[in-house]
């Protein structure tokens, strides 16, 4: 290399610190990149495998974001339901206690009347109530609600949801009467039976929400595991890429120096012609 020195019209040296600065300000560059974006990968160039799987884990933690939100839709729905139920379950108990006065034989024909009057307009009340426990327009209670709920990113992914119907019709109690001794005590018994009914189709509710309680929290930690293993292989190291630049920008200053001497090292030629 040292008869090089000698030959001036290409400064071999001076290319060579040229081409090693250069590389070097690209690697800064890359480095300052992932600093301001946060991310280790910013082209695909970069890590061609590894951007095609950060991508991929990305797909599949919005799609399961998204099914989160569709669980806390479907439990939205579900509490509407409930709450519809537990007040026709309500009324069904005040309906028992007055049934139950009205079959005991001291009250008269006029009480059991005003008791009977109360209970029809207690039955009413309960078909307003299966008619307007809606949801996004849709009626929850009527018996017509059947739905299936997106509950994860795959297409099997899927909760089916059936209500029951809680109108005096269902519930078999739209022709009970308290007019009459024997009817009242009728009117117990089917009471009974529409309370008992009526439990069960809470209860089918509150097993749906049991369902997607648990789904919620599968969804939860699938998200969390999800996040952390994109974030392993696309987020930047912060502490990493601050150090390598640093390191970097001496190696950065010492190449500026070796392409400065690199280029004044053809004037020794000079000392020939002396």
């Amino acid at each position: 290399m040292a008869s090089d020195l000698t030959k001036i019209s290409a400064n071999i040296q001076a290319l060579q610190a040229l081409n090693s600065l250069k590389s070097i300000n690209s690697r800064i560059a890359t480095h300052q990149l992932r600093l301001a974006t946060g991310k280790r990968i910013n082209e695909t160039g970069e890590d061609p495998a590894g951007y095609h799987l950060a991508k991929s884990l990305e797909s599949r933690r919005r799609g399961l974001s998204v099914a989160m939100d569709n669980v806390s839709n479907a439990m939205n729905v579900l509490n509407i339901a409930e709450g519809g139920y537990q007040n026709i379950m309500d009324i069904l108990q005040t309906m028992k206690e007055k049934a139950t006065q009205a079959a005991d034989g001291a009250y008269s024909s006029t009480q059991r009347a005003a008791l009977n009057d109360q209970v029809q307009a207690l039955l009413t009340e309960i078909d307003d109530i299966s008619t307007e426990t809606t949801f996004n327009g849709n009626n929850l209670i009527d018996g017509t609600y059947t739905s299936t709920f997106q509950t994860g990113e795959g297409s099997s992914d899927t909760l089916a949801v059936s209500l029951l119907g809680a109108d005096s019709a269902d519930l078999s109690i739209s022709t009970i009467s308290l007019s009459t001794q024997a009817s009242a005590s009728a009117a117990l018994a089917a009471l009974n039976t529409a309370i008992a009914t009526l439990s069960s189709r809470v209860q089918d509710v509150g097993e749906y929400k049991a369902r997607m309680s648990s789904k919620e929290t599968t969804l939860s930690v699938a998200i969390t595991n999800t996040e952390n293993v994109r974030s392993t292989i696309e987020d930047a190291d912060f502490a990493k890429e601050q150090m390598e630049v640093m390191k970097l920008q001496i190696i950065q200053q010492t190449a500026v120096t070796s392409l400065a001497q690199a280029n004044s090292s053809p004037q020794l030629v000079l000392s020939l012609f002396r």
